[in-house]
């Protein structure tokens, strides 16, 4: 579904990724995983547009998403959750929403039946559909950037540390919603830094170092004390 290949990207003359690999498949989550620095958050905003690509390839389904401009991304069926939610905090849930709705589809009735598609999946947004978004506590913040995200009906959905500072139920709805979309047969790519948050979630996990590729893990091989040791180790823990 998503391949990279040889992506190179930075800010400037600062270099941050250099010539990274990598693979999502559609109906798996795959984590992106590295120490800080290592470069995650900019090989997300690299596959958005965000950060421009100076070498490789960014394909989705035979798109090359290295080749378009930001806005024209999430045309192509990528939904985005960034680190720090980037909600609109003066508007409303129900705005914020409906700014999601505004890269999904484009008749009413689909419109509406996203929506509550959505809805369905964060009960708790239903109750809050007028309160500012600023306003919602830290998951319920966290679940209203996925649901805008979710409105554009992605087949790749990219999520940047979506546990962080969550509390263990809110840690879980999220899980919860990750898996059911992977077993909707989207593919899921999640960047995270603790470990104990991906095992027995994780299809399979990516490790950078310094922007560049270092191992990458299957499900089965995470199951291998060695492996997970190994794994560790590239975290520094």
């Amino acid at each position: 579904m998503l391949k990279i290949e040889g992506l190179s990207a930075g800010y400037g003359a600062a270099p941050v990724l250099r010539g990274v690999n990598l693979r999502a498949e559609a109906g798996e989550i795959t984590v992106l995983m590295g120490r800080n620095g290592a470069g995650k958050t900019t090989l997300m905003k690299a596959i958005m547009g965000l950060v421009r690509a100076e070498a490789g390839d960014i394909d989705l389904d035979g798109a090359d998403l290295a080749q378009l401009p930001p806005h024209m991304v999430p045309r192509q069926g990528v939904g985005y959750v960034p680190q720090g939610r980037r909600l609109f905090a003066d508007l409303s849930v129900a705005q914020n929403i409906e700014v999601g709705l505004g890269a999904g589809p484009k008749d009413a009735a689909s419109r509406r039946a996203v929506r509550a598609e959505v809805l369905e999946l964060f009960p708790r947004l239903q109750e809050r559909m007028g309160q500012r978004a600023g306003t919602l506590s830290g998951g319920e913040q966290q679940m209203l950037a996925t649901a805008r995200a979710l409105c554009v009906r992605p087949k790749l959905l990219l999520l940047d540390e979506p546990t962080e500072g969550l509390q263990p139920s809110m840690i879980e709805a999220i899980r919860q919603v990750m898996v059911a979309m992977r077993d909707k047969g989207l593919a899921v790519l999640l960047v995270e830094q603790r470990i104990d948050a991906v095992l027995g979630l994780a299809d399979r996990v990516s490790v950078i170092e310094m922007g560049r590729n270092a191992e990458n893990f299957s499900r089965a091989e995470l199951t291998e004390p060695e492996n997970a040791r190994r794994l560790r180790g590239h975290l520094g823990v």
